[in-house]
């Protein structure tokens, strides 16, 4: 039995004990996620890895407060998502955590810097004060020549710096990147890894990422494995890619 997390510290981003996820296929239950014990500090880079169907993406959903647990509880800070109305947890979503996807999720009608800005302004933020944040995470990205640009016009790696200032224009104590490199090519994939890097480093933002790439995982200051919905082993990445190669799970 997986080790009971201790009590929320005052720097953890996360803390997760005992999440279950079970879903319902026949007159069987599906134990997505069995148990899963959690704690992510202020600023730390875990990378969530295993093979197809261990809980990776399942244990991103419930983290990001898009879907609830079956059994236990997440907390953001002080913040329990999951005793939060959909309505409450939405706007908390908004304010407080960042995501990254494989395929972008921008929205195609919007320019670069509108996408960028676009959680500010549902959360009703003045167009001065989003600017004074647009315009630097843009510049800092090397994006500020693509502001005006539609995601059609836009490299993939353009896109997903887009998604990441997207992410990061809230000032996000979390990030959930889920597999944010699946659709670049290496050179841009490093790149992009990097930049996830020095928001930890910089800005002391959380990072959870979902990957099957070792590479990516080499970025994290820890590697959590999961198989069959239940962690497999939690260590440092660089012990925990020794480990993966032995163990490497058949596609």
């Amino acid at each position: 039995m997986a080790a009971e997390p201790a009590l929320t510290p005052l720097s953890a981003t996360v803390v997760a004990p005992h999440l279950e996820k079970h879903y319902p296929r026949g007159r069987a239950v599906v134990r997505a996620l069995d148990g899963v014990d959690l704690v992510i500090a202020e600023g730390e880079f875990v990378a969530v890895m295993g093979p197809s169907g261990s809980g990776k993406s399942t244990l991103l959903h419930l983290l990001g407060g898009l879907d609830r647990p079956s059994a236990g509880t997440v907390l953001v800070g002080d913040v329990d998502l999951h005793r939060l109305s959909a309505d409450d947890c939405a706007r908390f979503r908004r304010r407080h955590i960042g995501f990254v996807f494989q395929f972008f999720n921008l929205i195609p009608t919007l320019t670069a810097a509108e996408n960028v800005a676009l959680p500010l302004l549902l959360e009703g933020k003045r167009y001065a004060e989003v600017r004074d944040r647009v315009d630097p995470l843009l510049d800092t990205l090397r994006l500020a020549d693509r502001a005006d640009h539609a995601p059609s016009e836009l490299s993939g790696g353009e896109m997903q710096r887009v998604a990441i200032a997207r992410a990061l224009v809230v000032a996000p104590r979390l990030i959930l990147a889920d597999e944010p490199t699946g659709n670049l090519d290496s050179n841009t994939g490093a790149e992009i890894l990097a930049l996830l890097r020095r928001a930890c480093d910089e800005r002391g933002v959380s990072i959870v990422l979902v990957t099957h790439d070792l590479r990516a995982a080499s970025h994290a200051d820890r590697a959590v494995i999961l198989r069959d919905g239940r962690v497999d082993s939690d260590a440092s990445a660089s012990s925990s890619r020794a480990g993966t190669r032995e163990r490497a799970p058949r596609p």
